[in-house]
């Protein structure tokens, strides 16, 4: 209903005053109250960076940007490992790390509004203008003759159409082909974040150095997720995220059977889980966008958060499941993405295909269909 810019500025600020807060925050009560804040700033923030960013995209450079957005995360597990070394009073810590926002939000005013959500929403002049200010960007001559409302009209002519009815939230589960879609992105999206988060939060388990875990793994998922571009272009997105959830999987298993005393060994083998962790989530950010159509992309980003997020708060509550087996709880970290990976086979595979605007898009997505829609796509790529 607001688009992506406006509400991704006002996350950004309430981020940057809920964080510079929380440094000064006299009770545990005030404390919890501003993180929770912060929490749903940067929740929202994940969200509409993914969104802008993939459906400004085109087809064949869409793995590439999700993967640059998806490593950003570790280059800034990175850092944060190094700033936590440096400033060991938490305080001090929350206020250097929450500065920086409010340059992001100065600067987020010269940002561009998603033109493909803007037409699809029966928006068509603005998202026009906006295309113009990119062409103009980008050095391409003759935009004025190229861009205009004719030719819009005709490429987007059913997403224009589809564009006069409203969705909501159910519209993800109305129809088979998309309820089966979200359903099975809800379900991958949980197995892999369970151990990812598994790993991440109990360090303890695997050394005592937790500052230089962080900068190690930070170091390890940003080489391994900038790998990923390769492996979707190459293999395609279900081979490439069949094969991640699997080798995550075995590496949690097999560090279930290496001694407490041979720790290099153990470091190793969690620090490769975690890495085909977060190349199997840069993955999975790839298919999400892909699968979904631009009507619901934000909302079905959000269900997807919102399985991220109850992912990330039960995995480290499956550790009191060691008072049972000391093991238990590495057993359903290295079970969970091995189950998703098998989940992945039952989604339709979209290497190079367009991105879907529409729920009838989703429904007619057939081998036949998309060979009928090739060149339409090719036109909507090229000249918008």
């Amino acid at each position: 209903r607001f688009g992506r810019r406006l509400i991704l500025r006002w996350c950004l600020f309430q981020l940057a005053i809920s964080g510079t807060c929380t440094a000064f925050a006299p009770t545990f009560l005030i404390y919890c109250s501003l993180r929770f804040w912060s929490g749903c700033s940067v929740v929202v923030i994940m969200l509409i960076n993914g969104v802008l960013i993939v459906e400004w995209t085109s087809s064949q450079s869409k793995a590439m940007a999700v993967t640059l957005l998806t490593s950003a995360s570790s280059v800034g597990q990175i850092i944060l490992g190094g700033l936590a070394f440096v400033f060991r009073e938490w305080r001090t810590l929350q206020l250097v790390v929450s500065l920086p926002f409010f340059v992001f939000f100065i600067s987020s005013w010269w940002l561009a509004e998603s033109a493909r959500w803007l037409i699809v929403t029966n928006k068509p002049d603005k998202g026009l203008k906006e295309l113009k200010k990119f062409a103009q960007r980008n050095g391409i001559k003759n935009a004025e003759e190229t861009l205009n409302m004719e030719g819009l009209r005709s490429a987007m002519q059913e997403e224009l159409e589809a564009a006069q009815t409203k969705t909501t939230m159910f519209d993800l589960f109305r129809t088979p082909n998309l309820r089966k879609r979200i359903c099975l992105l809800l379900f991958v999206r949980f197995a892999n974040t369970v151990p990812f988060y598994g790993i991440s939060l109990n360090l303890q388990h695997f050394g005592s150095n937790i500052f230089l875990f962080q900068v190690i793994f930070g170091a390890l998922t940003t080489l391994v997720r900038s790998l990923v571009p390769l492996a979707l272009k190459y293999m395609g997105r279900l081979p490439t995220q069949t094969l991640l959830l699997f080798l995550m999987g075995l590496s949690i298993l097999v560090n279930i059977f290496v001694s407490q005393e041979m720790q290099t060994l153990r470091v190793t083998l969690a620090s490769v889980g975690i890495s085909f962790a977060a190349a199997s989530i840069t993955t999975y950010s790839v298919q999400n966008v892909e699968l979904i159509p631009t009507l619901l992309r934000a909302k079905a980003t959000g269900l997807d958060m919102v399985a991220s997020k109850c992912a990330s708060a039960l995995a480290p509550f499956l550790m009191t499941l060691e008072i049972y087996l000391p093991t238990l709880p590495w057993i359903i970290y290295g079970v969970c993405p091995i189950t998703a990976g098998l989940a992945v086979f039952f989604l339709p595979e979209t290497r190079n295909l367009p991105l879907p605007d529409t729920i009838q898009d989703v429904e007619n997505n057939k081998k036949i269909s998309r060979k009928v829609n090739e060149k339409d796509s090719y036109m909507k790529e090229t000249k918008f």
